[in-house]
């Protein structure tokens, strides 16, 4: 499986930024997909995740409201609508895929393949 992800770049805060990873290769029909984000000297952290249905969904707390999910399965593509942009979200963003898995499992181990990241910069 392999993602490639796109949409990142610098955005004043109170800004938007849509977020998009394309998985291609053998992906099943039954995936999670989510995203996670890292600064430097910190470790990776979960963001959001949704099912391949795109019947469920789950924020970190940092997120919710302002954050939002969603996928495209025909084009095997999962967004990510980043609004209220805030200088606290700039990192890079990673996203994740994951067979046979659920959101929380997901949120909890991460993913089993890794998008190359796309960074978010975010000015004050």
């Amino acid at each position: 499986v392999q993602l490639q992800a796109s949409g990142g770049g610098l955005v004043q805060a109170g800004g938007s930024l849509r977020l998009s990873c394309a998985a291609s290769g053998r992906t099943f029909s039954t995936y999670v997909m989510g995203w996670f984000r890292q600064t430097p000297g910190k470790e990776r952290e979960f963001v959001s995740a949704i099912t391949w249905s795109g019947g469920s969904t789950i924020y970190a707390d940092s997120v919710k409201g302002r954050f939002t999910i969603s996928r495209d399965n025909a084009k095997n593509t999962v967004y990510l609508q980043m609004n209220s942009l805030k200088y606290e979200d700039t990192a890079v963003y990673y996203c994740a895929f994951r067979r046979f898995s659920n959101i929380v499992t997901m949120r909890d181990a991460g993913g089993e393949y890794w998008g190359q990241g796309t960074l978010v910069t975010v000015s004050s």
